[in-house]
């Protein structure tokens, strides 16, 4: 399961990050996709990149299996899991933009630099389910697109392309956004404000301390209850002016949210854990990550990799943030 969250500093920057839940790894590791690089694609022929990026995947045969990425133009995109409900094309439908669902996120962030370019391209876009070789398997995900505007979720099911506005601006997994959105409702009375005393008749309560007002906010790793928890602390945590701070805000965010193992067992009795949190800064163009293991923050600046060979993805040097 995963959790995607996105906010803005003082200045309007955006900052988009997001928690990988499972119970094993991938061997992910942070790719660069240079600008000018030649994408090759399923149904698209090969491009050439009009921006380069960064973010979290798996290599395969030159292309970069992205589970999430921003661009130098600020804009970001994440794939989130979403069984059950995902339902892509079985074939590339004619007069449509076909995509292969793992090309979402790298063709995205390859040649749009904002969220309207690339939800009017989304609009005429089918999504095939296409593997990048028959010994991988299709990833049933939706996805989340972020700019220092705005973010909408894409999903696509039985009945083809669904774009929401993300007015929340955080995702987790099923079931459908449109869901989460009106399940949130049912927490209207929660806020993070003081209290104050209440009086019942005769009697004046004073509250215990700090939090009364969140009372009822799930803090369990359920996918609907992980919406609810990202979507009130990302609305209630005061706005941050510096690189440092948002940062810290986006890993304290993510860890609001986080899974440690064996609080949730899978259905083969293995656990599933945060195997890594991420954050994109299109303030600096700088990609911070840790994992489970590792909680070190470690991070590499897109800017410092603008003169690579366009002719090969990269596997940028990453040094602890402090």
């Amino acid at each position: 399961m995963c959790t995607g969250v996105r906010f803005t500093d003082t200045a309007g920057h955006l900052f988009w990050g997001r928690n990988l839940d499972w119970n094993e790894d991938y061997g992910e590791f942070p790719i660069i996709m240079p600008k000018g690089y030649q994408l090759h694609q399923q149904f698209l022929g090969t491009q050439t990149t009009k921006y380069a990026c960064i973010g979290m995947g798996i290599e395969y045969d030159g292309y970069p299996l992205y589970f999430n990425c921003g661009n130098e133009a600020g804009l970001a995109v994440g794939g989130l899991n979403f069984p059950g409900y995902a339902q892509f094309e079985e074939g590339p439908i004619d007069g449509k933009t076909n995509v292969a669902a793992f090309e979402v996120p790298a063709w995205i962030a390859a040649n749009f630099s904002t969220v309207d370019e690339a939800e009017a391209a989304l609009k005429n876009t089918a999504i095939v389910a296409k593997a990048p070789s028959p010994e991988m398997g299709i990833g049933m995900l939706h996805w989340m697109i972020a700019d220092a505007k705005r973010s909408i979720v894409i999903e696509y099911k039985a009945d083809g392309m669904h774009i929401y506005d993300d007015t929340v601006d955080v995702l987790t997994n099923q079931p459908p956004f449109d869901w989460h959105m009106e399940n949130l409702r049912n927490y209207m009375c929660c806020s993070g404000s003081w209290p104050g005393d209440i009086q019942w008749r005769g009697d004046t309560l004073k509250p215990f301390g700090t939090g009364a007002t969140m009372r009822g906010i799930p803090g369990d790793p359920y996918s609907t209850s992980r919406f609810v928890k990202a979507a009130f602390v990302n609305t209630f945590h005061p706005q941050k002016a510096t690189e440092a701070e948002n940062v810290a805000r986006m890993f304290h965010t993510l860890g609001s949210v986080s899974f440690t193992e064996g609080m949730a067992a899978m259905a083969d009795g293995t656990f599933e854990k945060t195997l890594f949190s991420d954050c994109f800064s299109a303030a600096t163009g700088t990609y911070y990550y840790n994992t489970y293991d590792s909680p070190a923050i470690k991070c590499a600046r897109l800017s410092d990799y603008a003169d690579a060979p366009t002719d090969a993805l990269v596997k940028p040097e990453m040094k602890i943030f402090a």
